[in-house]
């Protein structure tokens, strides 16, 4: 997150705002601190790890927890547990990476918003409050992200394989990966053409393996294949 940025006019105050902070790293907790509390944002706990975080927002109820994904322990984990423990508390991401499986972890989880420490530290202030006021904090192209997922997800395909009468359904992403590994692409060409991890790719390939029943992802296409073809 851009710290040095110049931080935009005092935003208009609707009650006091308390966070507790959780990162690992010094400087990034410093820089969100003032940031945030020179828009009225009172910090009231920081943490350095995912178990830090917990119970620092079970002890200060804060009204918005923001946690790094990537701090130790989980900062995902972290954030389920919070909501399990403070179901009214909201719980902001912040990450340094764009991968898609964080994003929809920290979602199931039930993170009301995700953002990149990339962005103006300047704004950071104007989304907890939205967050606050009921608003989800999302960078637009994550909330492409989202409808796509969405729409992938009301777009699966019943195939049917050669011997058997039963339908498999196979997702729009799953298809896209299966399509790819058709034309030969390997694990790290398909994560780059769909901007998600090689984990992410491996996970949907062991999906579609497990869905047909195949014991290996060349038996998988050659399935797809047949039954693309009948």
């Amino acid at each position: 997150m851009n710290y040095h940025d110049v931080i935009e006019p005092e935003l208009p105050r609707s009650g006091e705002v308390t966070v507790v902070l959780g990162d690992d790293q010094g400087g990034t907790r410093a820089g969100v601190r003032r940031a945030l509390e020179a828009q009225g944002i009172r910090v009231v706990a920081e943490a350095g790890t995912a178990q830090e975080a917990i119970a620092a927002a079970i002890k200060h109820k804060p009204a918005v927890c923001v946690l790094a994904v990537h701090l130790p322990g989980s900062g995902i984990a972290a954030a389920g547990q919070i909501k399990a423990a403070l179901p009214e508390a909201k719980v902001v991401m912040l990450t340094g990476s764009d991968r898609e499986e964080d994003l929809f972890a920290a979602i199931r989880a039930g993170a009301d918003g995700y953002l990149l420490k990339t962005m103006s530290a300047g704004r950071l202030p104007a989304a907890i409050r939205g967050v606050v006021s009921g608003e989800a904090a999302v960078p637009r192209w994550l909330v492409a992200r989202l409808l796509e997922e969405y729409r992938n997800h009301g777009r699966s395909r019943a195939l049917i394989l050669p011997g058997s009468d039963r339908p498999v359904d196979v997702t729009a992403r799953e298809l896209e990966v299966i399509t790819r590994l058709r034309h030969g692409a390997p694990t790290a060409q398909i994560a780059r053409e769909l901007r998600i991890s090689e984990v992410t790719v491996r996970r949907h390939i062991s999906s579609i393996e497990h869905k047909l029943g195949a014991p290996n992802r060349r038996a998988a296409v050659a399935l797809i294949e047949k039954a693309t073809a009948a």
